[in-house]
C-alpha cells in the first residue's frame, strides 16, 4: 500500500493529467503512474472526496470510470496552479531575504540559489510584494566569517576577540568573551560567554558582529558563570531602558504575557496600559506595528508619532499594490 507521502505528491499532479487528457482509459492512466489498476482505482476513489471548502456535492470533483474511460469534472479550481497572495508572498520573500543575510548561514549557502529563487517569486507574485518585502534590510555589515571563527573558539576551548554593534547605543564595542555555547532564541543566533567588559554572562547576536578574532588565551570564564536562560526570549531590560506605556485590546494583552513589563493596569472590558522597558527605538516600533489595531503607544509622544508615520508608510504600499 502507498504511503501518504507518496500518495499526496500522485493526486496533484493526477487531477490536472486528467483534465488535460479527457476520456483517457484506466489501463492508460496507470502506465503513465506507473501504478496498476488496482492502485490508480483507489487514487480516483480518494479523489472523490477532494473539492473546495463545503464539502457538499457541488463542491468536490466528481469522476467516474464505468467502461474503463475515466471522466473526471468539477475539477478546474485544483486543477489550476494557484497564485500567491501578496501578503503570503510578502511573508516568504522576507523570510528569505532574512536567511540570505544570516552570516551563520553563509556557509551552506549555495551560489546564488537564494537570489534566483526571490527573483523568480518576486515577478510572479507581482510588484506588490517585491516591494512590500524590499523594506527589510540589513543595516549592519556583519562580519562573513563570525559563525566559523565562534565555532573554532567553542571547539578550541579559546577567548574571542569582537567588535560589536549595540543597536540600542548606535555604537561599536570592544568585547573580549570567554565563549561558552551557541543559542538559538527567537529566530536567531547568538554566541553566550563571559564578557569582560560587562564582567557577567552576556549574548551576542552572530550578525551583529563587525569582526571576530581568535585569541591564543585559553578561555577560562569564572566558576560560577551560569548559562543564561533563554526559553522566555532573549530580552532582558535594562534600568536606563527608555519607559513605554502601551494600551492594548483583549487580543493585544499577549504582550503582557511574553515581555517583561513594569506595571500593568487593567482599564475594563479586556484592556489593558502596560509599562515596559525598551530595548531601542526600532524594537519599539516592531512591536506597535505588530499590534497593529490590537494596541497603541500612549508615550512618548515622539515614539507613537514615528509608529503612525510607519504605519501610513506601509498602508500606501499595501494601496499602491492593489
Amino acid at each position: 500500500m502507498s504511503s501518504t507521502a507518496d500518495r499526496l505528491p500522485r493526486l496533484l499532479a493526477l487531477v490536472p493529467y486528467l483534465m488535460s487528457h479527457p476520456g483517457a482509459q484506466v489501463g492508460e492512466v496507470a502506465a503513465v503512474f506507473g501504478l496498476s489498476e488496482k492502485q490508480l482505482i483507489d487514487d480516483l476513489q480518494l479523489v472523490w472526496m477532494c473539492g473546495l471548502p463545503g464539502h457538499t456535492p457541488g463542491d468536490l470533483i466528481d469522476v467516474s470510470w464505468d467502461g474503463g474511460e475515466i471522466i473526471i469534472d468539477n475539477a478546474e479550481t485544483i486543477a489550476r496552479p494557484l497564485r500567491l497572495g501578496i501578503d503570503e508572498a510578502s511573508a516568504l520573500l522576507v523570510a528569505l531575504r532574512m536567511l540570505s543575510a544570516t552570516p551563520e548561514l553563509a556557509e551552506f549557502a549555495h551560489g546564488d540559489a537564494l537570489p534566483r529563487v526571490m527573483a523568480k517569486l518576486e515577478q510572479a507574485a507581482g510588484e506588490g510584494a517585491a516591494a512590500v518585502s524590499s523594506q527589510f534590510a540589513v543595516d549592519v555589515e556583519s562580519a562573513p566569517d563570525a559563525a566559523a571563527r565562534v565555532r573554532e573558539a567553542l571547539v578550541g576551548g579559546r577567548r574571542l576577540s569582537l567588535r560589536y554593534y549595540v543597536p540600542g547605543r548606535d555604537e561599536v564595542t570592544p568585547r573580549e568573551v570567554d565563549p561558552t555555547r551557541l543559542v538559538v532564541a527567537d529566530g536567531r543566533t547568538y554566541l553566550e560567554g563571559w564578557c569582560y567588559r560587562a564582567e557577567a554572562m552576556r549574548l551576542f547576536r552572530l550578525d551583529r558582529m563587525l569582526t571576530v578574532e581568535v585569541l591564543d588565551v585559553p578561555a577560562d570564564p569564572p566558576a560560577g558563570a551560569e548559562p543564561i536562560d533563554v526559553t522566555q526570549g532573549v530580552f532582558r531590560p535594562s534600568p536606563t531602558d527608555e519607559l513605554v506605556v502601551l494600551e492594548v485590546t483583549a487580543a493585544g494583552r499577549w504582550v503582557a504575557e511574553y515581555y517583561p513589563y513594569e506595571q500593568i493596569e487593567e482599564l475594563g472590558e479586556g484592556r489593558l496600559r502596560v509599562t515596559l522597558r525598551a530595548r531601542d527605538e526600532d524594537w519599539t516600533l516592531k512591536l506597535a506595528l505588530r499590534l497593529g489595531d490590537t494596541g497603541r503607544i500612549v508615550s512618548p509622544e515622539a515614539m507613537a508619532a514615528r509608529v503612525q508615520r510607519e504605519a501610513e508608510r506601509a498602508l500606501s504600499l499595501y494601496a499602491q499594490a492593489s
